[in-house]
């Protein structure tokens, strides 16, 4: 019978064993290493098309009267009469209230007086009689007198500047006027206006005499045209819109001041891409807007530049090129970058 070799046995058994634990580590390893797929979201889409669409701003804002003017004196006075009421139609130059006339006939009076007193100045002047010094100090007393009485003369018989209607009346016969409210209020309203503020990106665009539509919702299905009379030459740093003036003709006086108005300004048309309402997102917590676009099987993320609703579209300024395919259902599940299927 052969001996065993003890030595021998025990290093087959170590070399076995070392050549087993390394098989099973290559295993472990090949295992942690193989990739695992993420799953596919199952979105629709559409491919995005460019469209002529016109290019329009819509804006609010009140009728305004086109001017306005206060019936005051320059000073406190009693007020002798009051010659129209609320709703009165009046024109320029109309006499509208008549203020205590006591301190206009005195000075009337000095006044006359001072021009005969001219009158002999002048004929004495012409005799010899007196000097060139003392014929220059009366014509200047008379000419600050004149001046005197013809500025009390507007002052007591108070008239219109415009011609408009009587809006507002705060006094009555008898009263005395203090510095506050005015006696009467006269607006013209034969053609009124709005005062819209425009977004500055139009600035270059709004002239004076461009065709505006406006609109009232007390009249509804009822354009009135207007037109720019007016455009603000600065931009508000804090609301980067700039104000605008829009003229109505006002003849048959359907718009009122303080009614509420709807602006269309037009500027013509231009290509822009239309997508479904549906494709477009919104960010919780603010108002960027954005979409998804697939390309090579992957769904990105664009922060979008919106334009204004047309249909159940959104017309696209930028973030979205002609051509793309754009996710209209299922964006809700997805992230930037996650991999998709594409149901057209």
């Amino acid at each position: 019978m052969k001996k065993l070799n003890v030595s021998a046995l025990a290093l087959g058994i170590v070399l076995l064993g070392s050549a087993v634990g390394a098989s099973s580590c290559g295993n472990r390893s090949n295992a942690v290493q193989k990739p695992v797929e993420t799953p596919k979201v199952v979105v629709k889409a559409m491919t995005a098309a460019l469209a002529s669409v016109e290019q329009i701003s819509e804006l609010t804002g009140n009728v305004l009267p086109y001017a306005e003017n206060s019936i005051t004196p320059a000073m406190s006075a009693r007020i002798d009469r009051i010659l129209v009421d609320v709703g009165s139609r009046v024109g320029r130059g109309q006499v509208l209230a008549r203020m205590d006339e006591t301190q206009f006939s005195q000075a009337e009076v000095q006044f006359n007086n001072l021009e005969a007193d001219l009158a002999r100045y002048r004929k004495l002047y012409e005799e010899g009689g007196i000097s060139k010094q003392q014929l220059d100090q009366l014509e200047t007393q008379v000419s600050v007198s004149k001046h005197a009485i013809d500025n009390l003369k507007v002052n007591t018989l108070l008239t219109s500047p415009i011609s408009g209607v009587v809006t507002e009346r705060n006094y009555d016969p008898g009263d005395v006027y203090m510095p506050g409210k005015p006696i009467l209020t006269v607006m013209q309203i034969d053609r009124v206006k709005v005062l819209v503020n425009v977004s500055e990106s139009y600035f270059p665009e709004v002239k004076q005499g461009m065709p505006v539509d406006v609109k009232l919702d007390l009249y509804p299905g009822e354009a009135f045209p207007g037109k720019v009379t007016l455009v603000h030459p600065a931009i508000d740093a804090g609301t980067r819109t700039f104000t605008t003036e829009i003229t109505i003709q006002n003849g048959n006086s359907k718009l009122r001041p303080g009614m509420f108005a709807r602006v269309t300004l037009h500027f013509g048309t231009a290509d822009h891409v239309l997508v479904p309402d549906v494709a477009v997102q919104k960010q919780v917590g603010s108002n960027e807007r954005y979409a998804f676009v697939v390309t090579d099987g992957i769904a990105r993320r664009r922060t979008l530049q919106v334009g204004r609703m047309i249909g159940n579209q959104y017309e696209i300024l930028s973030g979205i090129n002609d051509g793309e395919q754009v996710v209209v259902a299922g964006a809700q599940k997805l992230l930037d970058q996650s991999p998709v299927d594409v149901s057209m």
